[in-house]
């Protein structure tokens, strides 16, 4: 990567600025993309803590010659948040509502706040703001104002224009200004100048901005000169700096609309079309019954979704058939007007020959949708179309440059046919989804970008694309933004007299140059490939790998296609909901969230971070906070499994530069435990003597400030279960901390599924040998992946019978068990380990199944009236938390809540290290151990992770327990309400024996 060095503005700035400022090669690396095809190395990045630390920032790059760009949530499409010169990320600091007036339904916000951050906080007042973008978890309101974004409802609320009342920012020479309505306060004295020449600038082109500016809502290209035209109504010099992208001024405090929340009670209506032509021509008639959005999904978009675990059930529960398009329309006003539009729907469908009743689930038809949660589900489904089209595991993947093109809802269907019949013509074919309602569908041709000729194909198709948008007098920017991709196509769109009123614009509020130069005039070439991630010398080499990744195209045996499927969107930053990305959640830093760490590993792996940068300490660091939680193996649209990324990376750095003591003493646990309870001793001396403490943490890097985990003077023996007969044979998967540190949890699982008349047998090796078997987990954690592949060929021999004879295979560690669902697919590829995937169960999951199809009979009875219920990452990730709180649910008369958390924090050796027990802490403190804390204390705590236990027993002082556990002390109840004389008092609950 091309790169010009400052190391005397890197002293000044680190003088200067009281926040972050980076200048090596990773964090540079991470900010040098953002959700486009672009990628531009910048000279340096900026977190400022204040406003304070901007001025400093933007007076040391005009002065040392270089661009300053502003970044948000670092999503946009077109290129606009990349630049060569200074990165400045306000998300993590200045992120404040500084007013708020609930009457008045407005707000005054830094830019740094994030959209659903903002609402979570409006919403007890009773408001929202409702520019609902479909990257709500992490866009920021300076970067929505800098793109002027739209959202899903923009046909009932308009765009950020329109809610966008005043800006105080920062010009490019330093001075603070206001801008605002002019007929209200008239100019900031500061700008009295500039506003005046603004406004004769709108009076002198004001015909050839009224014949050329398109008719259309959505129009977000170039400057909003028709903010400055005379009959503007109210003049306000805010709407100039809304989409200007940053090259016109910093937004330093934005003040928005609110509205009041939407009535909570909404329909949804999922219209099927047998082709996507007859939904496009739909949509015109659709749009006159006023509802609040009309959103297509096309079936590109539904077969990829239905490939994806988290959007499988969603589309299962409302999609009939297989539709060729659905167009979702909400109507969200009063209960009656709401059933009358919705019945108006029917009937508007029915006109245009669409009905369940006359052709079957492929002619089409409406279904309506009431349940609150299943219209959340479908929002998200919809919200993610960008991420899912992404989900392609190809070398071409959908590319941005046309997909936001909008024209009267008339052509939208002839616009549709004409613009495939271009992607036709070009050998390719496109994805669509997004805005029916607006004509505004963000498609996208299907090219890899690592190619001269899909690079030239873009170019052709972007030029045809955009004529015809000029054709039926749309605009060929609708919402994303002009950046790199679209700038230059301004002349051909507006004219050459209104480009020229573009540059004087900019040239007014910034004659040097210095903000984010080269977007929206005097643009690059859009496929100028010397600006994009995937240049013409990009190379990935070949590399011996650990895993198996041939699921992915590409190098490295498809490690390439698998880090390069990160599409840089940035769900993984979102603060609340999910458990992805928890150390993110923490620190608020680039590097430790999931797209960061992808892009480490990509400008690594293919040369761009220096040699040998993949086995670097730097590349160590990036990785050190990742929590290997596989909540992006779940939750990421795309699939980005970063815990099976780490586990590579440590397997190169240990290739090169061994295994320290700490890693070896994580990934030989499995093999010393058996002595561990003779060390029990010197642990105790360990806890009680501060030195030996202190000398232990310099030697193994683990915590003085952690307890560790106690062997158990008893550990479970595979003969202690004796002979066992039953219904069905069951093979329980004995996992090493069960078996040496938490015996009671096997113990209660073994009483259980012997109450449940289950033949119950323990996994034993099947080579001869008396140690006991391993998942591998330990040794994938230090990055051992060789032996974590010998741990699972013992496995596999070990269960095959098991697996013949159709016994159930049942785990109670969820990281342990999961392991045979997950790694062991890429440790040892084939038939047996798919099979072993397929059949190895939770217990939880395996005593649900068996309930619902009503082959389970337990005797239980409540242990305590209510219980809180902490998810396993691993649980969340492979979709088990429903089994665990449908097995809780067996036990009558018990209320059962569960906790709303990501990761714990503990996540195995990580809570105990010394460098990162801190942020291990952190994360239990975001949501888990408050609500253990203001728990009754006779509520259970049930947690099915030895890690999560630990965790809350460390912050909270409470003992949770294992589900397996709970369910044992269910049936004693039972017992003992059974035994009790008829007289006595019904006991409150069963004291844990443990």
């Amino acid at each position: 990567m091309h790169e010009r060095l400052r190391p005397g503005l890197e002293r000044r700035l680190k003088n200067q600025v009281r926040g972050t400022v980076l200048f090596d090669r990773f964090s540079r690396g991470r900010y040098a993309t953002d959700a486009s095809i672009y990628q531009v190395m910048p000279t340096g990045v900026v977190i400022p803590s204040c406003i304070e630390d901007i001025e400093c920032a933007l007076a040391a790059a005009r002065e040392d010659g270089v661009a300053l760009t502003m970044r948000g949530g670092g999503t946009s499409q077109c290129g606009q948040t990349v630049n060569s010169g200074l990165i400045v990320d306000t998300s993590r600091h200045l992120d404040a509502i500084i007013e708020l007036d609930v009457a008045g339904r407005r707000a005054v916000v830094e830019p740094g706040i994030v959209l659903d951050d903002l609402n979570r906080r409006l919403k007890p007042h009773g408001l929202w703001f409702p520019v609902d973008v479909s990257t709500a978890s992490r866009a920021t309101i300076g970067g929505m104002a800098a793109n002027n974004s739209c959202g899903s409802r923009s046909l009932r609320y308009g765009t950020m224009r329109d809610n966008t009342l005043s800006i105080d920012a920062l010009l490019a020479g330093g001075a603070r200004a206001h801008f605002g309505p002019l007929a209200q306060t008239g100019a900031d004295a500061g700008i009295a100048d500039l506003a005046e020449s603004l406004l004769a600038l709108g009076r002198a082109e004001a015909d050839e901005i009224l014949r050329r500016f398109p008719k259309v809502q959505r129009r977000v290209g170039g400057y909003n000169l028709d903010a400055l035209l005379p009959d503007a109504d109210p003049v306000n010099l805010a709407h100039i700096l809304v989409g200007s992208e940053g090259t016109l001024g910093i937004s330093t405090a934005i003040e928005i609309r609110l509205w009041p929340l939407p009535p909570k009670r909404k329909i949804l209506g999922a219209c099927h079309f047998p082709s996507f032509r007859a939904a496009m021509d739909a949509a015109q008639y659709i749009v006159p019954l006023s509802p609040t959005s009309v959103e297509l999904v096309d079936a590109t978009m539904i077969e990829l979704a239905r490939d994806i675990p988290m959007y499988r059930p969603t589309l299962e529960a409302f999609v009939r058939g297989n539709p060729a398009a659905l167009l979702l329309v909400e109507f969200a006003d009063d209960p009656g007007d709401n059933d009358r539009k919705a019945a108006a729907l029917d009937d508007v469908m029915s006109d245009l020959g669409f009905g369940f009743g006359r052709g079957g689930d492929h002619e089409g038809g409406s279904v309506r949708i009431d349940e609150p949660g299943l219209q959340a589900a479908i929002a998200d489904l919809r919200a993610g179309g960008l991420n899912i089209m992404m989900s392609m595991r190809d070398e071409g993947k959908p590319v941005s440059f046309v997909e936001d093109c909008a024209v009267p809802l008339a052509h939208l269907a002839d616009y549709t046919d004409r613009l495939t019949a271009i992607f036709d013509r070009h050998g390719t074919r496109g994805t669509w989804y997004a805005h029916a309602s607006v004509g505004c569908l963000h498609v996208r041709p299907v090219l890899n970008m690592k190619l001269e000729k899909d690079a030239v194909t873009m170019r052709q198709i972007a030029e045809e694309a955009f004529a015809v948008v000029r054709e039926y007098k749309g605009s060929h920017s609708g919402e994303h933004g002009d950046g790199i991709a679209r700038s230059e196509f301004h002349e051909a769109m507006f004219g050459r007299r209104i480009v020229d009123a573009f540059e004087q614009v900019k040239d007014r509020f910034d004659p040097g140059g210095v903000l984010n130069p080269g977007r929206i005039v005097r643009a690059p070439r859009m496929n100028d490939r010397s600006l994009f991630r995937y240049r013409p010398d990009y190379r990935f080499e070949d590399l011996k790998t650990g895993h198996d990744w041939s699921a992915w195209p590409g190098k490295a045996g498809g490690l390439q296609g698998a880090v390069e499927m990160c599409n840089n969107n940035g769900a993984c930053r979102k603060q609340v909901g999910g458990a992805m990305c928890p150390s993110y959640r923490v620190t608020r830093n680039e590097r430790d969230v999931t797209r960061g760490r992808a892009n480490s590993l990509r400008l690594a792996l293919s040369g761009q971070l220096g040699p040998d940068a993949l086995q670097s300490d730097e590349m160590a660091e990036t990785l050190k906070l990742c929590v290997s939680c596989k909540a992006c193996r779940r939750e990421c649209p795309t699939g980005v499994d970063m815990a099976r990324m780490k586990t590579e990376v440590l397997y190169q750095r240990t290739l090169k530069n061994g295994i320290s003591l700490q890693q070896r003493l994580i990934a030989e646990l499995p093999r010393y435990a058996r002595w561990g309870a003779s060390l029990g001793g010197l642990m105790d001396l360990r806890e009680r003597w501060k030195p030996l403490a202190r000398l232990a943490e310099r030697l193994t890097g683990f915590s003085r400030r952690r307890t560790l985990p106690r062997f158990a003077k008893s550990p479970f023996r595979d003969d202690e279960i004796g002979m066992s007969s039953g219904k069905r044979q069951v093979v329980l998967f004995a996992d090493t901390f069960g078996r040496w540190f938490e015996p009671a949890v096997l113990r209660a699982a073994v009483s259980v599924l012997k109450a449940g008349n289950y033949a119950v047998s323990v996994a034993r090796p099947a080579d001869g040998h008396d140690r006991p078997l391993c998942c591998g987990r330990t040794y994938l954690a230090a990055g051992m992946i060789d032996k974590a592949r010998a741990e699972a060929a013992r496995t596999l021999d070990a269960l095959g019978p098991a697996l013949r004879s159709g016994a159930a295979i049942v785990g109670l560690e969820p990281s342990c068990l999961l392991t045979l669902r997950d790694e062991f697919l890429t440790l040892i590829p084939g038939d047996d380990s798919r099979q072993l995937a397929e059949r190895a169960q939770l217990v939880e999951e395996f005593l649900a199944a068996e309930a619902e199809s009503g082959s389970l009979e337990l005797d239980l009875a409540p242990p305590a009236a209510r219980a809180l219920l902490h998810g396993h990452c691993h649980q969340k990730a492979f979709a088990t938390m429903g089994a665990v709180e449908r097995t809780l649910g067996l036990i009558p008369g018990m209320q059962v809540e569960t906790i709303e958390s990501s990761c714990c924090g503990m996540a195995g050796a990580f809570g105990y290290a010394a460098d990162t027990i801190d942020v291990s802490l952190a994360m239990g403190e975001i949501s888990l151990l408050p609500t253990v804390r203001a728990a009754e204390s006779d509520t259970l705590v049930v947690a099915d992770g030895t890690s999560c236990r630990h965790q809350i027993a460390d912050g909270t002082g409470r003992k949770a327990l294992h589900v397996v556990e709970v369910l044992a002390n269910a049936l004693d109840t039972a017992r003992n309400i059974r035994h009790r004389p008829a007289n006595a008092d019904r006991p409150g609950r069963v004291e844990d024996e443990s």
